[in-house]
């Protein structure tokens, strides 16, 4: 007999849960230096198409699929169909975070060091060109920071669904938001800024390339948590009276949110502190930890500004670990029949392990490389770039061919108006799976150097 699911109290407890899981590394990070260098506007045109499309058709499908079969991803996938491809197809989904969450705890040490930093006052200091190299190359100080970032994780797991991740993102989630409109708006009132505001929200299609489509859509796919096992988990925890368009919309809408708050703290204030020189922003990954200090460093302001930055990035990467963690635990927990703790403990020991070949990738092991990549960028490369897309894939075959998608509209119909049914059923039957492959092959490609991104 199975034992009694744990559940979210309402929908406010999954829509900010969900929610989390997306605001993360992503939006913060990622979404402002892609879309800087793939045309500002343009890119966050076909962003927002994409999402309200092509992501609102994922999201939909993995909360009903988690909701309708109350079991973590293998199980779920199980549920409908014992095929080898849908064991498969549950057991990547499963996999992904569990090799995500250790690479991603490190990137949030880094984030909780920054913080320590600017609460010491150490301004100038990060803004050095060679601070942020000597600190990834320092072993035991990349260790302990990460340690550090993957106990607040674990803690939050340990104490439970409704008590531990449900109330953390209740307290997490608005503190987080107002930090973004404090920032942006700090960031605006920057002379020069108002460049950076154009490039970013007006589209001029003279920026528009293949390349904006294919980048956004990875980043549509990376940021909504498509494919991470995570929204089949939090489904699997949704109460049956609770709507799931309205909820899933609601995490669509605090995802774009967050992210475009994101454009708007970071491309306007690079642009002011460059005069408007655009390839400032081309800085990529490194914009946050390397480009960002600088224009911390030349604001009056600058400490606090810090602060208030890295504090709102900390409180993302968390809401998103605890995340993809417990959509690991989950999965033990229902496939090994492990207890919570037993299960927390066992995500705990792989974090450390996989973790700590990721922090120390940069320094002790530097010479260690996998396909000419760091640990860190292999399992980044490997995650995103391979798992997912086949996961997504798999997702979309199981509704298709085993699920069905008259028995899918059922559920979602039983609490919910589905006012995007045709759009949801076209993108799931003709576009859906060529774009997930276009992501795939882009990625392998643009990794073996046939085209570059």
């Amino acid at each position: 007999m199975d034992k009694k699911r744990s559940s979210f109290s309402g929908r406010i407890g999954f829509v900010l849960a969900a929610a989390g899981s997306a605001v993360g590394l992503g939006n913060i990070w990622r979404f402002p230096y892609l879309a800087a260098k793939y045309g500002g506007g343009m890119f966050l045109l076909v962003y927002l198409i994409l999402v309200a499309t092509f992501g609102y058709t994922m999201i939909m499908s993995e909360t009903a699929i988690g909701r309708m079969s109350k079991k973590s991803p293998v199980g779920a996938f199980r549920f409908f169909s014992n095929a080898k491809w849908s064991k498969f197809g549950g057991w990547i989904n499963a996999i992904v975070p569990m090799l995500i969450v250790p690479y991603y705890s490190v990137i949030g040490g880094w984030v909780c060091k920054y913080l320590f930093e600017y609460i010491k006052g150490n301004v100038q200091g990060v803004a050095t060109d060679t601070y942020f190299s000597s600190f990834i190359s320092n072993g035991s100080s990349v260790e302990l920071w990460f340690l550090l970032f993957m106990g607040l994780t674990i803690f939050v797991i340990l104490m439970g669904v409704e008590n531990g991740i449900e109330k953390v993102s209740k307290v997490m989630m608005p503190i987080l938001i107002v930090l973004a409109f404090i920032i942006a708006g700090y960031s605006l009132t920057r002379p020069g800024a108002m460049m950076g505001v154009k490039y970013f929200l007006v589209p001029d299609f003279k920026n528009f390339s293949w390349m904006t489509v294919v980048t956004a859509l990875g980043q549509m796919f990376y940021s909504l948590s498509v494919a991470m096992g995570i929204l089949i988990t939090f489904g699997s925890y949704m109460k049956k009276e609770i709507d799931i368009e309205q909820s899933t919309s609601q995490v669509e809408i605090f995802d774009t949110l967050i992210a475009i708050l994101a454009g708007l703290m970071i491309i306007p204030a690079v642009f002011a502190f460059s005069n408007g020189d655009q390839s400032a922003l081309q800085a990529g990954p490194s914009l946050m930890f390397i480009t960002l200090p600088k224009v911390f460093a030349s604001m009056g302001f600058g400490q606090g500004a810090g602060i208030l930055f890295f504090l709102l990035v900390l409180l993302a990467a968390l809401t998103s670990s605890i995340a993809l963690a417990e959509s690991a635990v989950s999965t033990i927990e229902d496939e090994l029949s492990f207890s919570r703790t037993k299960s927390s403990l066992l995500v705990a020991g792989i974090m450390v392990l996989l973790g700590s070949l990721s922090s120390l990738g940069f320094g002790p092991l530097s010479s260690v490389t996998l396909l000419g990549m760091d640990f860190l960028d292999f399992f980044d490369f490997i995650t995103n770039s391979i798992m997912m897309p086949i996961g997504a894939i798999c997702t979309c075959v199981l509704v298709l061919k085993a699920v069905t998608i008259p028995r899918l509209t059922k559920e979602i119909k039983s609490t919910s108006a589905f006012k995007r049914e045709k759009i949801y059923v076209f993108v799931l039957k003709y576009l859906a799976i060529p774009f997930i492959l276009v992501i795939l092959f882009s990625s392998v490609f643009n990794v073996l150097g046939i085209i570059s991104m």
